[in-house]
């Protein structure tokens, strides 16, 4: 799977690990989907995963985390895949 649910395999990731970083995302795209934004990863690198949030059409503004702790949460949720946060993209006008 795609970091946006479609059928496919992020670069840099085999199928199994596509599969990993999915579910290790899951309930967070969830959450954030439903405060108006999309959650999508890539892999940068060796094991190093580039996470990209980006608001919707009436997103909620102050529903978002700060970036450290954005980036805290992601690392955890890594933790049992094998991979390890590269960074933690927000959108412009999240302004932390």
């Amino acid at each position: 799977m795609t970091s946006d649910g479609a059928p496919g395999t992020p670069a840099g990731a085999g199928a199994a690990d596509a599969a990993g970083l999915e579910t290790a995302f899951r309930r967070f795209r969830d959450m954030l989907a439903s405060d108006g934004y999309t959650l999508s990863w890539s892999v940068n690198g060796r094991d190093r995963v580039v996470v990209q949030i980006e608001a919707g059409p009436g997103a909620c503004a102050d529903c978002l985390v700060p970036l450290p702790v954005m980036e805290a949460i992601m690392s955890d949720a890594l933790a049992p895949t094998g991979y390890a946060l590269d960074h933690v993209v927000l959108p412009p006008q999240a302004g932390h």
